[in-house]
């Protein structure tokens, strides 16, 4: 991997962390696997979470609306709304 490539992965990550929804990200990433197979078993469930973390990076990184980031998170589904019941500050938007 690059240079170039590391540092915009880390810059990135920074602003992700420093957006609006960071608390929320960071609530999103301490969900464990058990509790995400626990509200919704199955394998793609999994993914379905791994697709909610960079909806909510993206919103972070780019200060998304609340309306839009709730409309990217409805576009994944069921599945993304059960697990965003873990996140305090997400369910609150819906």
């Amino acid at each position: 991997m690059s240079r170039d490539r590391v540092k915009r992965i880390f810059t990135d990550a920074a602003k992700a962390f420093s957006g609006d929804y960071r608390d929320e990200l960071t609530q999103l990433l301490a969900i464990s696997h058990t509790e995400i197979a626990s509200l919704t078993p199955g394998t793609a469930d999994y993914q379905t979470y791994l697709a909610l973390i960079k909806v909510v990076e993206d919103a972070s990184r780019q200060n998304l609306s609340q309306a839009d980031l709730v409309g990217n998170i409805k576009k994944l589904g069921d599945t993304a709304i059960k697990i965003v019941s873990k996140v305090p500050k997400l369910l609150e938007l819906f």
